[in-house]
């Protein structure tokens, strides 16, 4: 009897060593949520976003006046976060340095003038990647509407 169940151990343990977990690489992953992306786009044909090399996508629906912030700015913003699914996660004011803002934001913000109000599409690369955070899954493409009030 102990021997069964040693060979019966055995076979379990070797076959749950051959299942393995599918990891997708950033590319991957890029490639993946730029498709959802443009689905969202097709389906959305009011939406002219631009793709920023970083691969986030903006459009700026109010320019604003003045210049535009920079990597090292202090920002004060209006926004909301949704989901691709439209599901919105979180909303309101704040005022951070752009460098501790999601990589998408900092890719995207300098975009608008201050005054101006930006559509940012955001894949989770640059946003939450495949951890997410709070209400946002991982993995999850998020669309953010920013009012940048001001900067400094």
């Amino acid at each position: 009897m102990k021997k069964v169940l040693f060979i019966l151990s055995f076979v379990i343990v070797g076959l749950s060593a051959c299942k393995k977990d599918k990891t997708i690489s950033a590319s991957e992953q890029a490639a993946i949520d730029d498709a959802a992306i443009q689905t969202y786009l097709a389906a959305n044909p009011s939406i002219n976003a631009t793709k920023d090399p970083s691969g986030v996508y903006y459009q700026v629906l109010t320019e604003g006046n003045g210049t535009n912030p920079t990597l090292s700015s202090t920002v004060t913003v209006n926004y909301v976060g949704k989901l691709l699914d439209g599901t919105q996660f979180e909303s309101g004011n704040i005022t951070y340095a752009l460098t501790s803002l999601i990589k998408g934001w900092q890719f995207g913000v300098p975009h608008v003038k201050s005054g101006g109000r930006i559509l940012l599409i955001i894949p989770s690369g640059l946003a939450y990647g495949p951890n997410g955070s709070g209400k946002i899954p991982g993995n999850a493409n998020l669309i953010f509407t920013i009012d940048l009030l001001s900067f400094k």
